[in-house]
């Protein structure tokens, strides 16, 4: 009788084993909401910003504005349009200056602060905001620039410790000083 019990036990046992394995149902999970919410804040950010650029270009009547392919606006307080000067390109090493200010013209970041600074164009780690590294691309040596940059392209969400706030536009004025190829170039 314990054998048949057994052996029935194993058989059912068996048949169960052999069935094949039920899919599992997906969560849904709402994944995308904070990204989705952080990419509305962003844009309302830039607007924001853009309308107060385009304000301060419409009051400055002395300078000529440019609109550059990456999002900030920029004008030349130096310009030398006879010159034959490249500017720089991949792997240059350049030497320039330059300063930040906000939006007020209340100085951030001095030039004296920064001193002078060596750069290899869009190979180097130096911690330059990319407003800037964009904007040494758009100049030749000897030229100086004024360049309104929203906070995407300068410090953004984290600012400058004591200095600046988060997510504030800023203006810069940089001023190339030279351009050295490198072997590579």
């Amino acid at each position: 009788m314990r054998s048949i019990i057994v052996i029935i036990s194993i058989l059912f046992l068996t048949l169960g084993a052999c069935q094949s394995p039920q899919a599992r149902r997906p969560v849904k999970v709402n994944s995308g909401s904070f990204i989705e919410a952080s990419v509305e804040r962003n844009k309302k950010i830039y607007d924001n910003e853009r309308t107060l650029f385009e304000a301060l270009i419409e009051k400055d009547s002395t300078n000529d504005y440019i609109t550059s392919e990456s999002g900030f606006w920029y004008y030349y307080n130096t310009q030398d349009s006879l010159s034959i000067d490249k500017m720089p390109i991949l792997g240059d090493a350049v030497t320039f200056t330059y300063n930040i200010n906000d939006l007020d013209g209340n100085v951030i970041i001095s030039e004296a602060e920064n001193g002078i600074q060596n750069y290899l164009v869009d190979q180097s780690n130096q911690e330059l905001i990319s407003g800037i590294r964009e904007g040494i691309k758009l100049l030749k040596v000897g030229e100086s620039a004024t360049f309104l940059f929203p906070s995407y392209k300068a410090y953004g969400y984290y600012g400058i410790e004591k200095k600046l706030g988060t997510n504030i536009p800023v203006t810069s004025t940089i001023t190339l000083l030279s351009i050295t190829q490198t072997e590579e170039n």
